[in-house]
């Protein structure tokens, strides 16, 4: 695995409302925090002041919005640039982004699929290296939960893996989205997870999903992680060892008790696949 400096264990994705709830918090805490840099580049005053307390008390890592890696548009030049100065202030430890795209000729305000062609691997991994290049660090990309797969030549892990291969970038490993998709798309998720580059994996997400019907799961980030989640988070980790892994959610937000319990659940996961297994 890519070893992300000074990330390891259960993370959770900080949200504005979780500043008070989790600076008053008396027990266990996070290991490691991640917010989209879109909500935070340009907020000053007083809750830049109480941001600024978190990511130095905290290491962070940071989740785009915004990139649209997959669009034909031209890349936003200037916010790279600014998202540069973001990072480098906060110490922030890794950056990835969604493989899909969010605008054409202007924003889309979904995250939407992106074919799965040999033509789409060179467009996408020759942006991601702009992006590397105007960072001046190597970035990860997350795989995605999608719902429909125009003008499709290869499978998502195929095309996953070739991405990866000519960007040379990390991969930020979903694995609700791999769930949602394996029941979306009918494949077996630990057949994925056995074809996912090892050495890739910079750090994962886990999250919880709506079930609008048998055959179809939506990725919501509102609800609790379910069982079969659970079962394939600790999959990955007798596959590919105990990396840091991110607690999302953005609606619906429990107590921090809540949270700190499934933070729990990942971290008890982690210990577990640590143990030498029975013969």
């Amino acid at each position: 695995m890519t070893v992300v400096a000074g990330i390891t264990g259960a993370g959770l994705g900080l949200r504005r409302s979780l500043l008070g709830p989790l600076q008053s918090w008396h027990g266990p805490t996070p290991d490691f925090l991640e917010v989209a840099p879109e909500n935070w580049m340009r907020v000053g005053g007083r809750l830049g002041r109480r941001f600024r307390e978190f990511t130095e008390r905290y290491p962070f890592v940071c989740h785009g919005l915004s990139l649209s890696l997959g669009s034909t548009d031209p890349l936003d030049l200037d916010f790279l640039a600014e998202l540069r100065v973001f990072l480098r202030k906060h110490g922030v430890r890794c950056y990835s982004e969604h493989l899909s795209y969010c605008s054409h000729q202007g924003h889309l305000y979904d995250l939407m699929p992106i074919p799965f062609t040999e033509a789409a691997v060179r467009h996408v991994a020759g942006r991601i290296r702009q992006v590397q290049d105007a960072l001046g660090q190597r970035i990860a990309i997350e795989n995605v939960s999608y719902y429909a797969a125009p003008a499709r030549e290869m499978t998502e892990l195929e095309f996953l893996n070739a991405v990866l291969r000519e960007a040379d970038c990390e991969l930020l490993l979903d694995v609700n989205n791999v769930y949602v998709n394996s029941v979306n798309h009918g494949y077996d998720p630990d057949s994925f997870l056995a074809g996912i580059p090892a050495s890739r994996i910079a750090y994962g997400h886990v999250a919880g999903h709506f079930v609008e019907a048998e055959d179809l799961l939506v990725d919501t980030h509102g609800a609790e992680v379910v069982d079969p989640v659970w079962r394939l988070l600790a999959a990955a980790y007798r596959r590919f060892g105990r990396f840091p892994t991110l607690l999302e959610r953005d609606f619906n937000i429990p107590p921090v008790a809540t949270l700190m319990a499934e933070l729990a659940q990942i971290s008890s996961a982690q210990v577990v696949a640590s143990e030498p297994q029975p013969a």
